[in-house]
Order: C-alpha cells, then structure tokens, then sequence
C-alpha cells in the first residue's frame, strides 16, 4: 500500500510540475512580443530516492530560469550607443549641408564671383555711375549671403542646444524608471526573476543606451547600477543622480548630480552626438567662415585704400564692415556711396588700375594659400564629406546594431514554433502521468476489494 501512496504522491508532483511548465509556455506565449522580454523555461529537480530515510523521489519544480545572457545585452547596449550617436550626427548634418550648397544662386561661392565680376565690369567704364552702384550691389548681396549661412549655423547650435536639453530629460525619465524597477528587486528578491520586471528593466536600459554610453553593474541585491560613461553614477541602487544641463556659456555643458561639469566624459549615443556637433562640428564651419569673411573684408577695403575714389581723391570709406567678435554674421556694407568707390590707381586718376587690381583678388591665394573661392569651395566639401561620413556611419552602425540584436534573439526571444513543440511534450507528459494514475487507481481498487 505503501509504494502505491509513493507512486500517486510522486504522480500528483509531477502534475504539478506540468502545470507550472505550461503557465510559463503559455506566458513566453503571451509575451513574445513584448521588448525586454526574454524566454523563461521551468526547471525540473529530481528528489531523492532513500526509502529507509522517508525520501521517496520523484520530482518537484524548481526556479524558473530566464534565457536571458547579460553578454548579449551589454553588446546591444554598446553598439546602440554608437547607432545613436550616428543616427544623430546624421539627422543634424543633413540640415547643415544646404547651407553650402555650391549650386544655390544664392550661395557665397556664386556671390564671390558675382562680385569681383563687378569689379572687372567696373573697369570697363571706371567713371559709369551704374556700374559703381552694381559694385555696392553685389557686395550687399555678398555680405548677405554671408549672414544668411552664419545664422544657419546659429540655429544649428540653437537646435543642439534644445536637443541636448531634451535628451537630459529623457535619460532623467530613464532612470527614474530604472531606480524604481530596483527599489521592487531590493525590496522582494523574487522580483529579480520576476519575467515583468526583467522585461522593463532592460527594456528601459536598451532604451538608455542609445541616449548615452552606459556601463551596467549588478550589485548583490540585484540592482542594476548604471554608470555614464563609464563613470558618473545615473542610477545606485534604488537612488537617481539626474543630470542638468548648464546654458550659461555660448555651448550647452552637462552637470552631474553634484554640478560639476562631465561634458568632456560622453562620447557616444544621441547626447554624445549633440555635444560634438554643438562644440565641434559647428564651431569649426563657424570659425573657417568668419576667416573667409574677414579676410574678404579687409583684402578688398585695404586694395581699395590704395586707389582713388571718382574724384580723385583717397577714399575714406571702406566698402564693409564687421564684428571681429563675429565676422561672417555681422558682414555688411557701409554707407559708401558710388563715387566713392575707388576704381582709379593712385598714380592714374579716372583710370581703372585698381578695379583691375580688387577684381584680381579673386584669383590671389590670399587665404591659407587658396583664393577666396577655393577656400569656400573647400568648406563646402568638407561639410559634404561629413554628411557622407555620417549616413555611411548611421547605415553600417544600424547592421551593427541588427546584427547583436539577432544574436540576442537567438539566445534568449521566445520562438512559437519553439514552445508550441514544448507544449506538445507537456500533452504527451500530461497523458502518461494520467495513464500511470489509472493503473494506480485500478490497483487500489483491487486491493481493496481483496481487503474486503
């Protein structure tokens, strides 16, 4: 009697057993779609067998097991740092580009030209009241142009700017999420094998990631502890250290939760990429195109000094003017009036020798050893070659990213065809157990009955 109780115990275990592998299929099933989720699998012990002892064997549930590996993880999480801060840098660039765009009638290579053209025109008939005016003309319009693409490149840093405030707030949100996912872990240690909050805690990390380059460390309590770079603490524990941006120099900088300036220590994901456009990217076709425009300036005012304006005499006036501080945005032309132009040389008054000699400027290597077109020609194609640089960047990171993903899906995404073979395994277990129970019924039965 005694080994048939064994046997129906040990029958009603694995019932049980069964019934606890189904609910997770049936969860994995359930949650197949949701993001951070990774397939759990019911683990199955043997009990041992001592008779003389009162073990009577069998099996028992044990943990229920994640698939997920923290290793495929962490490779996800790394290279989509590197995919936002790609994907960012591309977005941006792109609307930079148009700003240089060589074929624009309205673009300073073609205003260059238009204006020195003037000048040649000019000598032709130096003392022609129209073609004086054109040459003031044309360097209104030059001066514009030049005003035009250096407020482009002001929005442009304005728009970093506003982005790199946005992204704080979205990585603060993050983690005020990620701190309260690990007050529920500390809080019940179940909750770390909880598949609910396992799936929104690395769902919210991946998200995490391509915001800013994260380092995840576990703690002993089962918290995930997320570092920024490497080294400024984001999330301890149950505890958030919010970041802030300060607006107060001319380039947005990030402050840790203490206020000190950790702009330098973040080199990838979105924010990444909007701090090196706002301080880099921006601020070197700021700093080549106030070269130009300064040294248009004052190439073009100084020829000028040399020559003799319509009545002979020195010029007092210079054509433009502008801001050292800021050459390019504040390039303009000053009151000068037509006759004041200075088309003669000064040993010829009346004649053309230096509208010649200005119109000349624009084949000199005045700048760097390139000409004034050159110059902008080679700014321009330098902001081509990183807009290029960038999609080509943002389409091979994108593989990158798919590639640790698929990987990550092979060790730990649930698979349909994979549980419903699973459930199919559970059935048949099902259909033995109940099989092996009704002998064990038919058994008692009889034994009884011969009790009787």
């Amino acid at each position: 009697m005694g080994s048939l109780l064994t046997s129906l115990l040990n029958s009603a275990n694995a019932i049980d057993v069964l019934n606890r592998q189904l609910a997770v299929i049936q969860n994995n099933v359930s949650n197949a779609n949701t993001p951070g989720y990774a397939r759990q699998t019911q683990s199955v012990q043997a009990m041992a067998l001592e008779p003389s002892s009162g073990l009577l064997g069998g099996v028992t549930a044990g943990p229920v097991l994640s698939a997920r590996s923290e290793y495929a993880e962490e490779t996800v999480r790394r290279q989509n740092s590197l995919y936002g801060s790609a994907e960012q840098r591309s977005a941006d660039l792109s609307q930079i580009e148009p700003l240089f765009d060589l074929n624009s009638t309205g673009s300073i290579s073609n205003s260059l030209n238009k204006f020195f053209q003037s000048f040649s025109q000019l000598s032709v008939n130096p003392s022609d009241t129209v073609s004086r005016q054109n040459v003031i003309d044309q360097a209104q319009t030059l001066a514009g142009s030049f005003r035009q693409t250096a407020a482009g490149l002001v929005q442009a840093g304005n728009h970093a700017d506003v982005g790199i405030r946005n992204t704080l707030t979205q990585i603060n949100d993050l983690t005020t999420q990620i701190a309260k996912l690990n007050a529920s872990r500390i809080s019940d240690y179940r909750n770390v094998a909880d598949s609910g909050t396992d799936a929104q805690m690395h769902a919210a990390l991946e998200n995490l990631s391509e915001l800013a380059d994260i380092t995840v460390l576990q703690d002993k309590t089962g918290a995930l502890n997320v570092y920024l770079g490497g080294q400024t603490p984001l999330v301890i524990g149950d505890r958030q250290a919010a970041l802030s941006a300060d607006s107060s120099a001319s380039a947005t900088a990030v402050l840790d939760a203490q206020g000190k300036d950790i702009t330098a220590t973040i080199q990838s994901g979105k924010l990444g990429g909007l701090l090196d456009e706002r301080r880099n990217t921006i601020s070197s076709y700021t700093a080549e195109l106030n070269q130009l425009a300064q040294t248009l300036a004052t190439s073009v005012n100084g020829q000028l000094k040399a020559g003799l304006d319509n009545s002979g005499a020195t010029p007092t006036v210079d054509l433009f003017s502008y801001d050292p501080s800021a050459p390019a945005g504040t390039l303009a032309v000053t009151g000068i009036q037509p006759d004041q132009i200075a088309a003669a040389a000064a040993n010829a008054a009346g004649g053309n020798g230096n509208a010649l000699d200005v119109a000349a400027l624009a084949n000199s290597q005045v700048l760097n050893g390139f000409t004034l077109t050159q110059f902008y020609g080679n700014l321009a194609a330098k902001v081509g070659q990183d807009v290029s640089s960038s999609k080509n960047e943002q389409q091979s990171q994108q593989e990158v990213v798919a590639q640790a993903r698929s990987m990550r899906s092979d060790i730990s995404s649930v698979s349909l065809n994979d549980e419903a073979a699973l459930m199919m395994q559970v059935q048949r277990q099902y259909q033995a157990v109940g099989k092996v129970i009704g002998v064990l019924n038919s058994l008692t039965d009889t034994l009884l009955s011969m009790v009787k």
